[in-house]
């Protein structure tokens, strides 16, 4: 390396006369739907996140409702199967895989990295209009009347004639992975070459680490998902023998093919959530993620290890024992790099100077019910267990709390801590503390129950049960109104913020990434000059330092 004069950034963290910022540069609905800008991008990305959650989350509440009494008295069960179709379709394609990554990724990541935009601008706004025409293509499906397979495309269901919106959905999904490809390969070429200097890969944030990790899932893991759908459609049209018996066709090869794709999708899902977790954890605790490295290397291992776990799903659906085995020995595998990560943060925290801001209680949040998800998940992880528990709300509860629990509380508190560096203001911070231990008390009462109705054996997607399940139902459902109002109140702070929040500053929680030291909201260009790395991630001496200066200075 030279021995160059390192540049800092004074002059774009305490500038006095803030610049023209990425939200005001320019104005007009044309500006937005035609811009180049990464921080834009995650704001259409972002509005259009939160409309199919809540599109998801009221199909949610329709399927809580019919379960409140033991009858199918609110719905037809051909409807509740529409019903629990669209809701799951509608969360993990619209909502879960890309809301991180899309989200808030794309806001910041090219800013810790230094970088003054993404690699591929253009194709990242692609991916914002795939994701548009996906959406547009499933809320079509669900006008028209749904479909009825469960999200996972379960043949011979969705390759029989009489399933007529499969297509549809079919194509939605599709569309939809085309989107999450272009995301991935945005970061993925931005992070290899559009590092500033003195950013080697061991100054890297955690969270371009996990959402490395995850771009490799989605580039190579996708396709294979767009290829069984492809062959669904082709079956379903020219009847070609593919996964239909009564073609010729062989059922547990769509299994091998889903599944292939739909666990690692899991790790797509959470990976980016747990980045986010490493910098709220570290900024609130005001030390460095103990043990940098093998937090860094556990989202790859993640990664690499998510592509050989997918036929723990397929227990009961006729493997060979010997199969079975391996494939039980491997999800155990898969569990110590997560594990690490729960241990390091834990670490991280003890003896730290904690503070218990909103992003802190929902990582915090995010500690306990992941942990509960990933221990339940060692139960259907093992073939003994699995057979008594696959296809009971055992693995509904266990599936929720590690993309609910985990990967929501995670998006929620990385939506509070970068909030007031994507607009400015501050939220709130009551209020949003009150959200936090809502939506914390309405998760467990919601979904907690729920592992014992498993353990009794109550079915999954059934719109009608037994009546001695009617106490548990009635509370999963009274939990499920609390959580209701757990999601809603950020929308309305957060939106209350846009006019009325105070300033925050350009570094309110005194985090130490690239992104804290532009403006807030930030330039469209992020910053005046590239920046130049000087120091470890997560350095607070160095922050520390930084500030002295500029006081001494002023």
């Amino acid at each position: 390396m030279s021995t160059s004069t390192i540049v800092r950034l004074p002059d774009q963290s305490t500038a006095r006369i803030p610049r023209m910022n990425f939200l005001s540069r320019e104005n007009g609905l044309l500006s937005w739907l035609l811009t180049s800008d990464h921080k834009r991008i995650a704001i259409l990305y972002l509005i259009s996140i939160t409309f199919f959650f809540f599109v998801g989350g009221a199909l949610a509440g329709l399927i809580r409702l019919e379960l409140l009494t033991p009858q199918s008295d609110l719905m037809a069960t051909d409807t509740y199967n529409k019903v629990f179709t669209m809701h799951g379709l509608i969360m993990i394609f619209f909502f879960l895989v890309p809301s991180v990554p899309a989200t808030i990724g794309n806001f910041v990541l090219p800013m810790m990295v230094g970088a003054k935009d993404l690699a591929l601008p253009k194709i990242n706004l692609l991916s914002w209009y795939l994701y548009i025409v996906a959406g547009g293509l499933m809320l079509y499906t669900m006008a028209v009347g749904g479909v009825d397979t469960g999200w996972t495309f379960t043949t011979p269901l969705s390759t029989h004639y009489l399933n007529t919106h499969v297509i549809s959905a079919g194509l939605a999904v599709f569309v939809a992975g085309f989107s999450s490809i272009f995301t991935g390969l945005n970061f993925i070429v931005t992070i290899h070459k559009m590092r500033c200097p003195g950013m080697t890969w061991f100054r890297l944030p955690l969270f371009v680490w996990a959402h490395y990790a995850a771009s490799l899932l989605m580039v190579l893991g996708t396709p294979v998902l767009a290829i069984t759908l492809v062959l669904v459609v082709l079956e379903r049209t020219v009847h070609i023998g593919v996964f239909d018996p009564a073609l010729g066709g062989d059922p547990l090869l769509f299994q091998h093919l889903f599944w292939f794709y739909s666990h690692p999708a899991v790790y797509i899902m959470i990976l980016p959530g747990m980045g986010v977790i490493s910098e709220v954890i570290s900024t609130f605790s005001r030390k460095r993620v103990f043990g940098y490295t093998a937090v860094a290397f556990s989202s790859v291992a993640i990664a690499v290890f998510g592509f050989f776990v997918w036929a723990h799903h397929m227990f009961i659906m006729g493997i060979s024992n010997y199969a079975a085995l391996v494939f039980s020995l491997l999800t155990m595998l898969v569990a110590v790099p997560s594990a690490i990560k729960i241990f390091n943060w834990s670490f991280t925290l003890y003896k730290g100077s904690i503070t218990f801001e909103t992003p802190m209680l929902y990582a915090i949040g995010f500690l306990g019910l992941f942990t509960i998800g990933g221990m339940t998940g060692v139960f259907l992880g093992t073939a003994g267990t699995d057979i008594h528990l696959t296809e009971t709300y055992f693995v509904v509860a266990h599936f929720h709390f590690v993309m609910v629990g985990g990967m929501l509380m995670a998006f929620l508190a990385g939506i509070h801590f970068w909030w007031p560096k994507i607009t400015g203001r501050m939220y709130p911070e009551k209020i949003s503390q009150l959200a936090a231990v809502v939506t914390f008390i309405g998760f467990n009462l919601t979904f907690f129950p729920q592992f014992i109705l498993g353990m009794l054996g109550m079915p999954r997607r059934y719109a009608s049960y037994p009546p001695e399940f009617q106490i548990l139902n009635v509370f999963s459902t009274a939990g499920a109104t609390v959580l209701g109002v757990g999601y809603l109140l950020p929308v309305l702070y957060l939106t209350w913020s846009l006019k009325y929040g105070k300033i925050a500053g350009n570094n309110p929680w005194q985090a130490t990434g690239l992104e804290w030291q532009t403006q807030s909201p930030p330039l469209t260009e992020n910053f005046t000059r590239i920046p130049i790395m000087d120091h470890e991630a997560y350095d607070y001496e160095w922050l520390e330092n930084q500030q002295q200066k500029e006081v001494a200075s002023a």
